[in-house]
């Protein structure tokens, strides 16, 4: 298994958790995506960070064999509205932390992908592409129960 993988593999586990307070929905921004070549390619190995702009932390993550990047980066209630920058080699964009801060139960983040030279968000994409990374985690844990 490639530290991407394995990186994916951890990042996935603690959203499936919400063990510890630090690892509850509300203390989350989940920034995921693919990176592609500007043939639709899947770039893997890919490294790609996310930096949160208020204390210049920051998150990395490497793109698995389908091109797939999950970030987790800490962001509470009073994050709403942050600006954060994702980059990846010399592209960067910029991310705006949108939730509601009273929503403690939904998981927050967005959806950016890279393809070639421009990132483009796709923020309604987000959790139905969370779901699906988390479903074969799901139904696992499901079945060993």
């Amino acid at each position: 298994m490639t530290r991407a993988a394995v990186g994916v593999l951890t990042a996935l586990l603690v959203l499936a958790s919400g063990a510890g307070a630090e690892h509850e929905v509300y203390y989350r921004y989940v920034v995921l995506g693919y990176v592609k070549d500007a043939r639709g390619t899947p770039l893997p190995g890919a490294a790609v960070e996310l930096v949160r702009d208020k204390t210049a932390l920051i998150y990395g993550a490497e793109s698995d064999a389908d091109g797939l990047f999950l970030i987790i980066a800490r962001l509470g209630d009073e994050s709403a509205g942050e600006t954060l920058t994702l980059r990846a080699g010399t592209v960067t964009a910029r991310v705006v932390a949108r939730f509601d801060p009273g929503n403690h139960t939904d998981p927050r983040g967005t959806r950016v992908d890279l393809e070639g030279k421009q990132f483009v968000e796709r923020s309604p994409l987000f959790r139905p592409t969370l779901a699906r990374i988390l479903e074969p985690t799901a139904r696992r844990d499901r079945s060993q129960k």
